[in-house]
């Protein structure tokens, strides 16, 4: 082959051979509020589609309930986050917390307001479907393990909320 003929071809396999067409844009992941990265957020949102593929529990926060466990689901690993928002929200006071609680925690109190339908009136973290949106509380964000493991408990319940699971106990 000649170096033009050659060229030309290896020009064709880097551009590929489309069909005539602007390739579709790709659509934005995460809608990132936080102080991560996005490689951040997809290495938790990664963690939580293997977590996922191997083992499922329905109702960790159901109260006096046996634990529904389920064989894990291999479809999670193909589940993407599209315009999924990930955001701090400010921490509830602890003057705040205890007034509506009877719970006292100091300042940072790592809770935020739960809005409904969620099952509980406070929490560090929480997860909307429609439109995708998982905010926790600021505070957990300079404490990378902690950070890690409620974002990707989050990612977990948008990951099976998109499959189809039943996700009022998570």
């Amino acid at each position: 082959m000649g170096r033009g003929l050659l060229a030309a071809f290896f020009t064709m396999v880097l551009l590929g051979c489309g069909d005539g067409h602007s390739p579709q844009p790709v659509p934005v992941a995460f809608v990132n509020q936080t102080r991560h990265s996005d490689a951040a957020l997809w290495a938790i949102w990664q963690a939580a589609q293997q977590n996922l593929a191997q083992r499922i529990d329905l109702n960790p926060v159901q109260p006096n309930a046996s634990p529904q466990i389920l064989p894990g689901d291999s479809r999670a690993r193909a589940v993407t986050p599209v315009q999924l928002t990930v955001a701090a929200k400010p921490d509830v006071s602890s003057q705040e917390l205890l007034a509506a609680t009877g719970v006292e925690r100091a300042d940072p109190t790592g809770m935020i307001l739960c809005p409904q339908p969620c099952d509980v009136r406070y929490a560090t973290a929480y997860s909307r479907y429609q439109p995708e949106i998982t905010q926790y509380a600021a505070s957990w964000e300079s404490r990378e393990s902690d950070f890690r493991t409620i974002l990707e408990y989050e990612f977990e319940n948008q990951i099976l909320f998109a499959l189809g699971y039943d996700t009022r106990w998570r």
